[in-house]
């Protein structure tokens, strides 16, 4: 019972992205108790803050914010007003033990900077972390151990600047392989021991070239990093990334079935238009944004999870909760429209509470009026019933916002475009040690490199080698790193394709790829003619990928 959205599939996505802050904290004051807090919203979102305890604690309620619905402004004014008022809470956790330092997260403990992460231990600097163990520098990596470096990794241990590999041991700069071990810059290979770019060693021989690679120091690593990266250019890849599925289409897809244009998904059904939905399951989902968790029908929705039922056009609504439209942060209830902040409530429009027919019939006369009284936002688009919130109602500020990674705009434009951008000035730091100046092996290095202030050899800001992180380096017998935390990040990600798709045409030319860099190794189902099958992918025709659709990469992968 709504109408056809007005925005295409990436404009509703940027809109849903734009209320996620995933990675970024600010240091804050409590609005209740005046102390010093870490949060997602900047103190300049002009938003009421608690620290998560007060904020679930029983000494305040939402319903003391509750108002009439005025029919002479619309809906979205209104709802402004009151997402300022009630207080949100400052991070978004549930169950940390020792990880002050991480939001958007549950069950961590001891870790640190660890965000949009489930159920890990020992864990630094990550993003989509979940039930993994001593993994540093890693986003979207599942059921893994000692990982460093990683992106998509599944039941991996000891997994080294490595993408898209599953159940695999000791591997270095590999892409794409399955149940190897001892494999450095390897490319979708399976079940292989003991192999250098792809080429099988004797044990010996293979600790030897390792040894002589130098891969102790910066330098080794990069020169490592820079031939992998190259090397990896020679081989087909799958048009889309995934692996036990049925009838899905989309980028990072596992597990799931009936998936459109997914992306980031586990353990999906029936679902189109859906991102960042990994943590199963999800059915019967549509244009939904962020996590999981037992989601079923729900429509235009970013971060809801955990036990979710016919949620319409929310933000930040768990858990356990059903029947809601226009409403953040809700938890534990049913039937509100256009709430904030309520626990274990129903029945409520704008926080004020109605009898059951009093709430159906004033929910029919608001839609109504949403209709002949739209909201226009700064760049004159209209926002009717049926529309997620204005990205303009944001109070992260566009630039802290997933939104910026895969739609980036600059200040100017985002400014033009009325979305916010809250840009909040670092902590001054006395830097001690500029990071060319670290010891080029961790083995020369001191356990007093922890209490150095260092900068970064890229964008020149603050950084620390936390202890966890020092011993997990020595251990692993890896460099310290020279970039911060940010830097890597943003590096680390330069692997992950984007949530845009092409119509492309398998690039198999029948003995070769396309480009003839790669040497097909058996006879295809079209065999010396130019494959026929057609996809969409998110490898875009620009890119030096070779990309196969799943016939022909499957007959190249064995």
């Amino acid at each position: 019972k709504v109408p056809p959205p007005t925005f295409c599939p990436e404009c509703r996505f940027q809109r849903r992205a734009a209320f996620r802050n995933e990675r970024r904290l600010f240091r804050v004051k409590s609005t209740k108790s005046n102390k010093s807090i870490l949060a997602l919203l900047p103190e300049d979102a002009g938003m009421t803050i608690y620290d998560e305890k007060e904020w679930w604690s029983d000494n305040w309620d939402a319903l003391e914010y509750g108002r009439e619905y005025d029919f002479s402004r619309p809906f979205f004014d209104q709802f402004r007003d009151l997402m300022r008022e009630v207080p949100w809470y400052n991070k978004s956790v549930l169950r940390m033990i020792n990880s002050e330092h991480c939001a958007n997260a549950s069950d961590l403990k001891n870790c640190y900077l660890m965000f949009n992460s489930n159920v890990d231990e020992d864990c630094a600097y990550g993003n989509g972390v979940d039930r993994s163990n001593f993994c540093l520098d890693c986003s979207h990596t599942t059921d893994s151990q000692r990982c460093y470096e990683g992106f998509w990794l599944t039941h991996c241990y000891q997994a080294y600047y490595s993408s898209q590999c599953e159940e695999c041991i000791n591997v270095w700069f590999s892409k794409n392989c399955r149940g190897c071990s001892n494999c450095f810059g390897c490319v979708n290979l399976r079940g292989k021991k003991y192999h250098i770019y792809n080429q099988p060693y004797a044990k010996g021989e293979y600790y030897k070239v390792l040894k002589e690679m130098k891969l102790s120091t910066w330098e080794g690593v990069n020169r490592a990093r820079e031939k992998a990266y190259a090397f990896w250019l020679q081989f087909p890849n799958k048009f889309i990334q995934g692996v036990k599925n049925v009838n899905v289409s989309g980028e990072y897809i596992m597990n799931s079935k009936n998936i459109s244009y997914g992306y980031l998904v586990k353990g999906g059904e029936d679902c189109k238009y859906v991102q960042y939905m990994l943590v199963p399951s999800n059915k019967n989902c549509y244009d939904h944004t962020v996590w999981g968790a037992n989601n079923e029908l729900s429509y235009e929705n970013s971060v809801c999870g955990l036990g979710t039922y016919f949620l319409k056009f929310c933000f930040d609504c768990w858990p356990d909760v059903g029947n809601l439209e226009y409403s953040m942060l809700c938890k534990s209830s049913s039937d509100l429209f256009g709430c904030v902040g309520l626990r274990k409530k129903q029945y409520c429009i704008l926080n004020k509470q109605y009898s059951e027919s009093q709430y159906r019939e004033l929910v029919s006369r608001i839609k109504r009026h949403m209709n002949k009284m739209p909201y226009i936002d700064k760049g004159s688009r209209e926002y009717r019933y049926g529309e997620f919130f204005p990205i303009e109602l944001n109070p992260y500020g566009y630039n802290n916002t997933i939104a910026q990674e895969h739609f980036p705009l600059t200040k100017e434009e985002v400014i033009s475009e009325g979305y916010g951008w809250v840009a909040v000035e670092k902590g001054k730091y006395d830097i001690t040690l500029r990071a060319e100046e670290l010891s080029e092996t961790n083995e020369k290095s001191s356990l007093g490199v922890v209490d150095e202030i260092i900068e970064c050899i890229e964008c020149k800001s603050p950084y620390r080698i936390i202890p966890q992180e020092y011993a997990f380096l020595q251990n692993g017998n890896l460099p310290l790193p020279r970039k911060c935390v940010d830097c890597r990040h943003t590096e680390r990600l330069y692997w992950r394709n984007p949530p845009k798709f092409h119509y492309r045409q398998c690039q198999c030319a029948g003995k070769t790829s396309d480009n003839k860099i790669y040497q097909n190794t058996v006879k295809h189902f079209h065999r010396d003619n130019h494959c026929p099958n057609e996809f969409e992918t998110s490898y875009a025709p620009e890119r030096k990928e070779i990309v196969y659709c799943e016939a022909c990469y499957q007959q190249e992968v064995v």
